[in-house]
């Protein structure tokens, strides 16, 4: 299977080549973008360098200093880089921000355009729509998600929809109320899901891009497991499932997805531990490659990647093992948008890890390329 649609992260296209010293034209590095949090060493986001051929890593340096920067995303047409900022409720920011900052083409580097309000305490996540919009934000603190244009300019506007989320669930520490952790649009930008801990459901909502607007679907939500805590959302290349990695039960859910509807079913669920692991474990992310041929999802406690085969025809999962993170807590990881090359940022640790991808196998293989950043919770490419 080769779908066209490209794998669900965010990346634009940055036209720049280099000469090798035979004269033949090679790739020129990929631009990787690190979210962090502030306050430990870190000063805000960071700009790396990973060669296409080698696997190599290499810190830039600080290219936005920004508080609490957790989590990026890339305007998909324009070169723009928006940014949550989870920092203490003002006047102005009740509970948090989203940032657009603008990338010099020439040195990668970062200036800030402007700052919203995320409408709630606590962003953890942002998406930017396929049409270049709007961007949404997931606020875990307030249990909601906002809906915030973009200008011409790639600057945002004040939040033209605002939800919030009710529910909770059967963990009294965690799931004491609604804590929207991601937000995804679907490939064809009709339908906004918003993944929510604290409720045990991926929330739905038919997304206007004319006038800005969510309105709950018909199905309103698809229900995971009591206590399952879903964190991350990705859909299939293809368009035809999405999967969900769920922190508190150590999980995969695998959903078929009627796009004219906007309807997920749930099918089946993975777990994302060897056998006979009794330590704390919580999920973090998921990613698939860009062929659809395989799934990824970060273990924080067993600190490591869970590999699975996507069966082509029925979707569902098969185990292909585990791979170390080289560090500790791996709260974010990322394919680079070709998928031969996997980074791991471990949190606690303070290191991103390089790993090949075997496109036969897709088991992950160090390459021994690592670079330190303070408290890395976030990657994100920007495509050549």
């Amino acid at each position: 299977m080769h779908p066209s649609y490209p794998l669900a992260v965010s990346i634009l296209l940055l036209a720049s080549a280099s000469m090798s010293a035979h004269g033949q034209e090679r790739p020129a590095p990929w631009r990787v973008y690190i979210g962090t949090y502030t306050g430990g060493g870190s000063e805000g986001i960071y700009l790396l360098t990973l060669d296409p051929e080698t696997g190599q890593l290499a810190k830039v340096g600080v290219a936005a200093k920004t508080q609490n920067p957790s989590f990026l995303a890339m305007h998909p047409t324009k070169p723009i880089l928006y940014a949550v900022g989870e920092m203490p409720a003002d006047a102005q920011h009740p509970g948090g921000t989203v940032s657009a900052f603008r990338i010099d083409e020439e040195s990668g580097m970062l200036t800030l355009l402007n700052q919203e309000s995320s409408k709630g305490p606590g962003p953890c996540h942002v998406a930017v729509a396929p049409s270049g919009r709007h961007v949404a934000v997931a606020n875990y603190g307030g249990g909601s998600i906002a809906l915030l244009p973009i200008h011409e300019d790639g600057s945002l506007g004040a939040a033209s929809a605002f939800v919030q989320h009710e529910g909770k669930s059967v963990n009294p520490k965690r799931q004491e109320g609604p804590h929207a952790h991601s937000v995804n649009f679907d490939r064809a930008g009709t339908f906004l899901f918003a993944a929510d801990l604290g409720a045990d459901k991926v929330f739905i909502y038919r997304y206007d891009g004319e006038k800005g607007l969510l309105t709950a679907n018909q199905p309103a939500f698809a229900s995971l497991a009591p206590g399952a805590g879903p964190r991350h959302f990705t859909f299939h290349p293809a368009g035809h499932a999405a999967y969900v990695v769920n922190e508190l039960d150590n999980t995969v859910a695998y959903f078929t997805y009627d796009a004219e509807a906007g309807r997920l079913d749930f099918v089946d669920a993975y777990t994302t531990l060897p056998d006979g692991f009794g330590g704390v474990n919580y999920t973090a992310e998921i990613r698939i490659n860009p062929l659809g041929n395989y799934l990824y999802a970060s273990n924080r406690g067993h600190d490591s990647i869970a590999a699975f085969l996507i069966d082509p025809d029925a979707g569902t999962l098969i185990a292909r093992g585990h791979t170390s993170t080289g560090g500790k807590t791996p709260r974010n990881f990322n394919l680079d948008p070709e998928g031969r090359y996997l980074l791991a940022a471990n949190q606690d640790s303070g290191n991103i890890v390089v790993f090949r991808v075997n496109p036969g196998l897709g088991t992950l293989e160090d390459t021994g390329s690592s670079v330190e950043i303070p408290s890395p919770v976030c990657v994100v490419f920007m495509r050549r």
